[in-house]
């Protein structure tokens, strides 16, 4: 066997293609892979996207089918989409919606042997891109994720969309992208595998997954203020555009490239708590990535330039901003809720005690930043 000590790997969408009214090509694209298609759409937009791909399709009915979906990516879930799908035997299945659909369009496509065409309907997370799901229970607490060697076909992103779904998804998409340098940095730092075959063990960073990293940071400082005041108002502008790419593209491949870290460990361990069902995905880990530096005696410097884009953004930046209350049963629970994930990748050894540590320490800065940051601002 060869060794892959030295290997390094890269992993990306076949295709990415993002603009206003893109959805009304998806029949150009699904004409690539075949006749029969299979779409599985999320609850909140499905009746407006099935009458828009009715009228698409509409001389080729019979070869198109969509599916409802409204539930939590579980297995027992995407088992069941799978006995659906089987029955219309498609050549492509395209998932549309947030990330719960996409990763269940996904698994799906991958027990199914099919290739895949994910058309995110919001901005939240850096799923679309990515060759994994991530799978929970039924009462949403994280499990683990399924891996598969194959990532998207195309990636196709309707900018008008995005514009015109609710802000809070995208400044959420934006603690997703947050972490992404974050965990880079630390990945590298400790040699850890990136997530490229990762059943087979994974690869080291290539040159450009690091340069991704930096340059997601990098594009959401410049962009991500005008971006959701874009948004706010629903219009479509350079800086909307740019920082879609950023929480889908650059977010996505930048993660998978490198590696996920302390921050995304927090996430996991405030899902343990009954609060965590009132915050995104993407804001758990923005509160996520000043717990690592902490972990990590970044320099205040650094820390303070985040907690102030967080805060002109909306992002969290304390336990008071999660609804969770600052109390020490809470702050034990998260954790030792995130000692399961991946704090192992991480440059040095964590333990409860110190992963305890540097929650309160994030939290208490986080807050007498947020209380600084309101008086200057008299908010």
């Amino acid at each position: 066997m060869i060794s892959r000590k030295l290997s390094r790997a890269w992993s990306s969408p076949e295709r990415y293609v993002q603009g206003k009214d893109e959805l009304k090509n998806i029949k150009k694209y699904t004409n690539k892979f075949g006749e029969k298609i299979v779409f599985l759409i999320d609850s909140f937009l499905f009746k407006e996207i099935n009458q828009q791909l009715g009228e698409i399709y509409s001389r080729e009915l019979e070869n198109i089918k969509t599916y409802k979906f409204e539930n939590e990516v579980t297995e027992e879930v995407i088992n069941e989409y799978v006995d659906l799908m089987k029955l219309f035997s498609p050549n492509v299945i395209v998932g549309i919606g947030g990330g719960k659909t996409i990763d269940v369009a996904k698994a799906a496509s991958a027990l199914l042997g099919l290739r895949f065409i994910i058309i995110p309907t919001i901005a939240s997370t850096d799923a679309p891109t990515s060759s994994l799901s991530v799978l929970y229970d039924k009462n949403g607490n994280h499990l683990g994720e399924f891996f598969y060697d194959h990532s998207p076909s195309l990636v196709l992103v309707d900018s008008r969309i995005i514009a015109n779904a609710p802000t809070r998804f995208l400044v959420s998409g934006m603690g997703d992208s947050l972490a992404t340098l974050i965990e880079a940095e630390a990945a590298y730092k400790s040699n850890t595998r990136n997530l490229v075959y990762y059943k087979d063990g994974g690869f080291l960073q290539t040159v450009a997954g690091k340069n991704i990293a930096k340059v997601c940071e990098e594009t959401l400082f410049e962009n991500g203020e005008l971006a959701k005041i874009s948004c706010d108002k629903n219009i479509v502008t350079p800086y909307l555009e740019n920082i879609i790419e950023t929480n889908i593209l650059l977010s996505g491949i930048g993660f998978e490239n490198n590696a996920t870290a302390g921050a995304h460990s927090i996430n996991d361990g405030i899902t343990t708590l009954p609060e965590q069902s009132k915050t995104m995905h993407g804001e758990k880990v923005a509160f996520g990535c000043f717990v690592q530096l902490m972990a990590e005696s970044e320099s205040v410097e650094r820390i303070r330039k985040i907690m102030q884009f967080c805060m002109k953004v909306g992002l969290p930046v304390c336990l008071e901003d999660l609804y969770i209350a600052n109390t020490k049963e809470n702050i034990l629970q998260i954790a030792r809720g995130s000692m399961n994930s991946n704090w192992k990748n991480m440059p040095f050894e964590v333990d409860v005690e110190s992963v305890y540590s540097s929650i309160v320490l994030a939290d208490e800065f986080g807050r007498q930043e947020k209380e600084n940051f309101n008086k200057n601002n008299k908010l």
